[in-house]
C-alpha cells in the first residue's frame, strides 16, 4: 500500500518600508511569468526552518538565522496536488535581497504593500492578507 504524500513549501514574507519583495517565476514549468514569495520546497531529511533558511539563501541570497525567524501562517491548500505551505517573516537578516536564482526568475522586486502586480497568484495574496490581519491558518482550493 502507497501512503498519501504530502508536499510542504515554504515561504518568505519580507516586508521594508511598506513594501513586499516578490519575485516573478521563470522557466519553472509552474505559474511562469507570475509574482510569488522567495520559497521552495522541504528536502528529505531537512527540518522546515532548515528549508526556509536554505531556500532563501539560494533564491534571494539572504542569510537568516533560526532565531529571527517567525511562522506566520500556515496554507493547506489543494491545486494539482495537495500542500502544506508555511508562511514566515523575519526580524533581521544578513545581506541584501538579489535575485540569485536567473534560471528561475526574472524580476525581483519590492512592491507597495498596497499596490501588487495584477499577476500575484492568488494564494499568495491571500497568504498576505492573511499575514496582516494575523490569521494562522487558512484553507484554499477545497470545496
Amino acid at each position: 500500500m502507497t501512503r498519501f504524500k504530502l508536499v510542504i513549501a515554504v515561504y518568505l514574507i519580507l516586508i521594508k518600508d511598506d513594501k513586499i519583495l516578490l519575485q516573478r517565476r521563470y522557466n519553472t514549468g509552474y505559474k511562469d511569468g507570475n509574482y510569488s514569495l522567495p520559497a521552495g520546497h522541504l528536502d528529505d531529511n531537512e527540518s522546515i526552518t532548515q528549508a526556509l533558511l536554505r531556500e532563501v539563501k539560494e533564491e534571494i541570497d539572504l542569510d537568516l538565522k533560526p532565531e529571527d525567524v517567525e511562522l506566520v501562517h500556515i496554507m493547506h491548500r489543494r491545486e494539482d496536488d495537495i500542500r502544506i505551505d508555511l508562511f514566515f517573516t523575519a526580524k533581521k537578516y544578513q545581506g541584501i535581497p538579489r535575485n540569485a536564482e536567473l534560471d528561475k526568475c526574472d524580476d525581483l522586486s519590492w512592491f507597495p504593500l498596497d499596490s501588487l502586480p495584477e499577476n500575484t497568484l492568488l494564494y499568495i495574496r491571500e497568504a498576505i492578507k492573511n499575514y496582516f490581519s494575523k490569521t494562522l491558518y487558512s484553507e484554499v482550493g477545497w470545496k
